[in-house]
């Protein structure tokens, strides 16, 4: 049967670190009050690298993980909601960067945090039909521009990132088992961002602010729970259990969220991979720069059982098994 196997991956961070000590000087808070809460440290902030731009170094450096030219890729999707322009696609624009060939289909989806592992059953369901035989698929995200950095209640938590991978078909064993995305649109209003784009002189309204609003308490909830449930899915569907998996990658949003799944799903702490200390949530682009982190930290191996999940604005939650 083909397969989608995972044949490089990349990623990118902004050099510009912004520490909870720096935003001690920026907001009321503190840094063992976000420390505790959410387990972040620090984050990267873009200070004038484009979305395009981040999407295209984490994208070459997959390219060269895989050992494959540009020329040789025949898809490319980006999960992002932080575009550099409402169009073309941030895909097209990857597209041009990296001199790929054209005519090849390039395009985004907007699944917020979510993106990646959207993207990459996007990816997946090409390649086993054989449409497709070697995809970039890229998550990547600037939040800094959509965040209001006087609301301590959401500056904290989120950065800047960029994650790709490689995929190519495959006749063997290994490669995504199977993926599993949904949305429920309505709770499109407990994480969303406001009016991106301007009224036309025609209607009536004032532009509202494009910064991004969350209700907290409730968003924690439903992402602890549907994270769960995707895992469980996943994990069923392929005849597996918990104490199959080798390395589960979950959307680093928050260390409470990943602890509480961890203890549903009775995982050692050892077989969750976090780096949310480091960068803090970096939405779309969360995922894959933690598995391309795993993989060159040498953390997964050949026949190695590998689990992601997400959660995002929508809302949107999805699963990927993969076996390395």
């Amino acid at each position: 049967m083909l397969m989608a196997r995972i044949a490089g991956t990349g990623s990118y961070v902004p050099e510009k670190v912004i520490s909870n000590h720096d935003l001690e000087r920026m907001v009321e808070t503190t840094d063992d009050w976000i420390t505790t809460r959410t387990g972040i440290r620090e984050r990267r902030v873009s200070t004038g690298e484009s979305t395009t731009e981040m999407a295209v170094k984490a994208g070459r450096m997959a390219l060269r993980s895989a050992g494959i030219s540009p020329s040789e890729i025949d898809l490319v999707v980006v999960g992002t909601v932080t575009p550099d322009l409402v169009f073309p696609s941030t895909a097209c624009l990857v597209q041009s960067a990296l001199s790929m060939r054209g005519g090849i289909p390039a395009f985004d989806v907007a699944a917020a945090c979510s993106g990646f592992i959207y993207a990459l059953d996007v990816a997946d369901r090409y390649i086993r039909s054989g449409t497709s035989k070697k995809a970039l698929v890229i998550g990547v995200d600037v939040f800094s521009r959509i965040i209001d950095w006087n609301d301590r209640t959401t500056c904290i938590l989120f950065g800047d990132g960029a994650g790709a991978v490689v995929v190519v078909a495959s006749n063997g064993r290994e490669g995504i088992l199977s993926s599993h995305i949904h949305s429920d649109g309505t709770y499109w209003e407990l994480l969303y961002t406001p009016g991106a784009i301007r009224h036309s002189p025609f209607e009536r309204g004032e532009q509202r602010d494009h910064y991004l609003l969350m209700k907290g308490n409730e968003t924690f909830k439903l992402a602890v729970r549907s994270m769960e449930e995707a895992v469980k899915e996943v994990l069923q569907h392929n005849g597996l259990s918990p104490e199959d998996i080798s390395l589960f990658i979950p959307h680093q949003a928050n260390i409470r969220i990943i602890n509480a799944i961890k203890e549903r799903l009775n995982l050692p702490e050892e077989k969750v991979f976090v780096n949310i200390k480091k960068y803090g949530n970096t939405s779309a682009g969360s995922i894959p720069l933690a598995l391309d982190e795993a993989v060159r930290g040498g953390l997964i191996g050949r026949g190695d059982i590998v689990v992601m999940a997400s959660f995002g604005g929508g809302l949107t939650w999805g699963s990927t098994a993969i076996r390395w």
